[in-house]
């Protein structure tokens, strides 16, 4: 990281601190390659905690010279009107992914609020928190679409796709992901928002040897796929995606609806739009939701892609 790179990111970041949102927010998205030299670098706003997240090890000065930057912004004054409290830093290229506190004491356990709805993340050892910012504007789509609707979530982690669906009126939600400790968090996030959890189920199951659990309480008039992009011994996207698009026609009812998504970079929206045409020809192409300004991308094709799919009527 050059010298003018840092000075870059700290202009950013003194600009976004005199603007913190109510809520939760990415303040930097280094990610989306629109700032040559930052690409390794991301920046939340968790509402009091500010989280720097590392993807790529830098060498020795250039993490000293990262860390100072980081530090000396609590002296100005954008800092202290923000009502920052804690500075993190994420090393995610770590196999821990250590958390290196900077300012404030470690926190590990914090909730967070998303259009009026509360999540507890984990800011401890584990390498994500427990809710993917960048999928905002797919959980309020799910929230304004869910009324009276039997939902199935598939790859649920932490259940926050079943907290909006639930707050939109959601008459059922099924939560499937093989992460069991996930799936408790995601009931802790129903919890905070004293949601009905006996509409609620949680199957702490690997989809492809459960799909008879899952068509028993169904159909569904939406499913929700929105799988990690690899997941060692249990989903390859390039694999097995396919696999799942193919049963959709025997979990949806005859108007039921799909928001499938990808998060992997290298992989474009015609992935979907062309692996559905060709596995479940009963479900059209609807549009694709935007992504949060907060994350812009140097291609429309790297960020992340979330689809909506309706099922045709009979002919």
């Amino acid at each position: 990281m050059h010298p003018d790179t840092l000075a870059t990111l700290h202009d950013h970041l003194t600009q976004a601190l005199t603007r913190v949102p109510d809520e939760a927010r990415r303040l930097f998205h280094g990610r989306g390659r629109c700032w040559p030299g930052l690409e390794q670098i991301t920046v939340d706003w968790l509402q009091g905690v500010v989280l720097v997240s590392l993807f790529r090890q830098p060498a020795e000065a250039e993490l000293d010279a990262l860390i100072r930057l980081l530090v000396s912004l609590a002296d100005g004054q954008p800092w202290q009107a923000s009502g920052a409290h804690t500075l993190l830093l994420q090393h995610r290229y770590r196999p821990d992914s250590l958390m290196q506190p900077l300012i404030g004491e470690p926190v590990e356990a914090w909730v967070i609020t998303e259009d009026g709805l509360r999540y507890r993340l984990d800011l401890g050892t584990k390498q994500n928190n427990g809710l993917f910012l960048d999928m905002r504007y797919g959980r309020r789509w799910v929230r304004e679409q869910a009324r009276g609707k039997r939902v199935l979530n598939l790859f649920a982690y932490t259940c926050g796709f079943s907290v909006a669906a639930m707050a939109g009126g959601a008459e059922q939600v099924v939560n499937l992901d093989m992460a069991r400790a996930a799936l408790t968090r995601g009931r802790e996030n129903h919890r905070l928002n004293t949601q009905d959890l006996g509409r609620v189920s949680f199957l702490g199951h690997e989809l492809f040897k459960s799909w008879g659990k899952v068509r028993k309480t169904g159909p569904y008039d939406l499913v929700i796929i929105d799988p990690p992009s690899f997941q060692k011994g249990s989903f390859a996207l390039s694999r097995d995606y396919a696999k799942i698009l193919r049963r959709l026609p025997e979990l949806l009812t005859d108007t039921g609806s799909v928001l499938a998504c990808i998060n992997d970079p290298d992989t474009g929206p015609d992935f979907l739009i062309q692996g559905m045409a060709a596995e479940a020809p009963e479900l059209a192409f609807q549009s694709r939701l935007e992504n949060p300004p907060e994350f812009p991308d140097i291609s429309p094709e790297s960020g992340l892609k979330a689809l909506v799919f309706r099922r045709l009527p009979p002919a």
